[in-house]
C-alpha cells in the first residue's frame, strides 16, 4: 500500500498550522509535507511531528518572492548567490526535521528570456544543490508543474524532467512526480510511471481538473496505486488537494485504503 502524507499547506485549514499535525495523525496518516517551513522555528515543527508520531517527508527550498509571484529561482540567472544561501537554509530546516528529500522549485520565465541560458543556470544550481546535500544523505527532486496553474513554469514535462537529472549526473538529484500536473500536460501517467519510476523518489496526487480528493474526476486512481505496489515503489505520496469541503469528511478514500492494509 502506498505511504500517504497529508500536505499540510493544502488541506486541514479547519486549524492553525501547527494544529495541523495532529489532525492528520488523527485521520491515519504517518507522514506529512508542505510548501514552506520557514515561518517557524525548525524546533517548533519537529515538536509537533515527535508529539504525533510522524515522518515529515518533504518541503520545498526557498522560492524567491513567493507574494510577488516568484516561484522558484534556481533558472533565473543573477540569483545564484541567492539561491545558495536558500539551499542552506533547506538543509539546515531539513536536519532538524529529519526529511531526506527537498524539492527545488525551477522558476518561471518571461516571453522575452533566453531559455538557454536558463537551463544552463538551472543545471548549474542543481548540481550545486546536489553536492551540497549529498553529506546529508538528502536527494534533491526536480517537479514538471503545469502551465495553467502556473504560466511560464521553465519545467513542464515529466521527459524534460528526467534529462536534466541524466545531464547533471548526480546520484541525487531525482524526479517528483506529481500526477496532477502530469495529467493535465500529458496524460498516459501509468505508462511514464512504468518508463520513469527508476529516477522517481516522491509522488503527489490530486484529483483532475478541479484539484480535489483523489477519488473525484477523471484519472483512476486505485489503479494507479495499485501499479505504485507493483512497481514496487516505497516513497511518500504527498497528497496535495483541496478538499471540497471539510478535510477530514473527505478522507473516505484514504480510509478504504487503510483498511486494506
Amino acid at each position: 500500500m502506498p505511504n500517504f502524507a497529508a500536505n499540510l499547506t493544502m488541506m486541514y485549514h479547519e486549524h492553525v498550522f501547527l494544529d495541523r499535525f495532529a489532525a492528520a495523525a488523527g485521520d491515519g496518516f504517518s507522514g506529512v509535507e508542505f510548501l514552506f517551513p520557514y515561518g517557524f522555528l525548525a524546533g517548533e515543527i519537529r515538536a509537533r511531528l515527535q508529539d504525533c508520531n510522524l515522518t515529515q517527508a518533504l518541503f520545498n527550498c526557498p522560492p524567491g518572492d513567493w507574494d510577488g509571484g516568484e516561484r522558484g529561482i534556481a533558472c533565473l540567472p543573477g540569483r545564484e548567490d541567492e539561491f545558495k544561501r536558500g539551499i542552506e537554509r533547506a538543509l539546515g530546516y531539513a536536519s532538524v526535521l529529519g526529511n531526506k528529500i527537498l524539492h527545488v522549485m525551477a522558476g518561471r520565465l518571461k516571453p522575452e528570456q533566453d531559455t538557454a541560458r536558463n537551463r544552463a543556470v538551472y543545471l548549474r544550481n542543481l548540481a550545486f544543490a546536489a553536492q551540497q546535500a549529498a553529506p546529508h544523505g538528502i536527494t534533491i527532486v526536480i517537479e514538471p508543474i503545469n502551465t495553467r496553474d502556473i504560466p511560464g513554469y521553465f519545467l513542464s514535462l515529466q521527459g524534460d524532467a528526467h534529462a536534466i537529472c541524466r545531464e547533471v549526473g548526480a546520484p541525487n538529484l531525482k524526479v517528483q512526480f506529481d500526477l496532477y500536473h502530469c495529467q493535465i500536460m500529458e496524460g498516459d501517467l501509468a505508462m511514464k510511471m512504468r518508463r520513469d519510476i527508476g529516477g522517481i523518489s516522491h509522488m503527489q496526487i490530486a484529483g483532475v481538473p478541479e484539484r480535489h480528493e483523489p477519488d473525484s474526476g477523471e484519472i483512476n486512481y486505485p489503479y494507479l496505486f495499485r501499479l505504485m505496489d507493483e512497481l514496487g515503489y516505497g516513497g511518500w505520496v504527498g497528497c496535495e488537494y483541496s478538499p471540497r469541503a471539510g478535510t477530514s469528511e473527505g478522507l473516505g478514500w484514504l480510509r478504504s485504503w487503510l483498511q486494506r492494509g
